[in-house]
């Protein structure tokens, strides 16, 4: 009977025991899935992961306000230029800011690699990371977690963000990707100019070429009509018609005296050859200004459209000349300019990473995980207990 009780406290021992397995074996997974990492980053947060400083600038892309001039067709031809919005040259800044291009002339300027594999840095966020290499694609893939470049819908303004481990870093690549991005609008500037030089000196070259060819044209009608001033010929044609018409309405006159005078005076014939001649020569000369196709009135319709040619190209030549030098007056100007608004600062106070916020995620994260595995896990096992 003594034994009794002693095997009583050891069959409780052994349920309890066997209740603790139980237990355990029921929250193991949850250990396992949630706890577990959550004590990592726990760990990584709290102890492990390196303070990462942010440098933050702001800049906006101006362009000096231009006086519109308004009348003639020339200033408005004037006023023609290739450059586009200073919102759409932000927009190239910022695409370059994001670009191999920028990493490229970055490294040029300052080592990159050295400021990302910063000693600072632990060994889980400093450049490469643990799954790459040395590469210069690896290195763009981590420049592009460290730099943002984004505009302010509310201000207009770019902002610049440059994140390294150290504040002096953070500082000095943010204002070496300001500098080269000062240097992009300076080189967009430098080739929109040449480019609007390059395109008003075509245009004087056609204009020449057009008067070169409208002159050339009138000399050569001038050559093969006998005609060099139609205006000019054709009064002179008529003075010397009106003098010859005038003679030969005098000595009519006079033929008609004497006839009725002296009908048979013997300078009749005389006077009668006299006014013939002067018929034919007031005949010729009115030929000579209509009425034949060789007159001067068949010659002017022609020669004026060579010299309205000419004329127009004369002054298509001017304007070209006008825009040709106020293109070459417009490259002596900076067209658009980077204007900073906030300079890159040198942080004072780590702001990543989000140690909380991370510790956090991954408790949140986990725990989602693992609620949707035992629900999967209990439903299957319904399933089979109904089988």
């Amino acid at each position: 009977m003594e034994h009794i009780p002693q095997l009583q406290r050891r069959i409780e021992a052994t349920s309890k025991r066997s209740e603790l397995a139980v237990l355990l074996g029921q929250w193991r997974w949850l250990a396992l899935f949630v706890l577990l990492p959550t004590m990592l980053a726990t760990l990584y947060y709290g102890v492990i992961s390196a303070d990462i400083y942010v440098s933050e600038s702001r800049f906006v892309i101006k362009a000096p306000e231009r006086t519109r001039s308004s009348g003639s067709a020339i200033d408005g031809l004037l006023q023609s230029t290739g450059l586009g919005s200073g919102t759409e040259q932000a927009s190239e800044i910022i695409g370059y800011l994001r670009s191999r291009n920028a990493l490229s002339d970055l490294s040029q300027k300052i080592n990159v690699r050295a400021a990302f594999g910063s000693s600072e840095a632990d060994i889980l966020s400093r450049f490469p990371l643990l799954y790459q290499s040395n590469s210069f694609e690896d290195l763009y893939e981590y420049y592009g977690s460290m730099v943002t470049a984004q505009t302010d819908s509310e201000t207009g303004l770019t902002v610049l963000s440059v994140s390294a481990f150290t504040p002096q870093e953070a500082q000095v690549l943010n204002a070496g990707l300001l500098n080269l991005s000062e240097e992009l609008v300076n080189r967009l500037n430098t080739r929109v100019n040449s480019q609007a030089i390059a395109e008003a000196q075509a245009r004087v070259d056609v204009a020449q070429e057009r008067v070169r060819d409208a002159r050339i044209k009138l000399g050569s009608y001038r050559n093969s009509s006998q005609l060099l001033d139609p205006q000019q010929q054709g009064i002179g044609v008529l003075e010397v018609s009106n003098a010859l018409i005038a003679q030969e309405a005098a000595l009519r006159a006079q033929l008609s005296e004497i006839r009725r005078n002296a009908p048979n005076h013997p300078s009749i014939p005389a006077l009668q050859d006299r006014i013939a001649g002067l018929a034919q020569q007031v005949a010729e000369q009115t030929g000579r200004a209509v009425g034949t196709p060789d007159g001067i009135a068949a010659k002017i319709t022609e020669y004026e459209n060579l010299l309205v040619e000419q004329e127009f190209a004369e002054q298509t030549l001017t304007a070209a000349n006008a825009a040709l030098e106020q293109a070459r007056v417009e490259a002596q100007q900076q067209q658009y300019y980077l204007e900073r608004v906030v300079e890159p600062n040198q942080p004072d106070d780590a702001i990543k990473p989000a140690r909380l916020r991370g510790i956090l995620a991954v408790l949140f994260g986990t725990l989602c995980l693992y609620l949707v595995g035992w629900m999967l896990s209990v439903g299957i096992r319904e399933h089979a207990s109904e089988d």
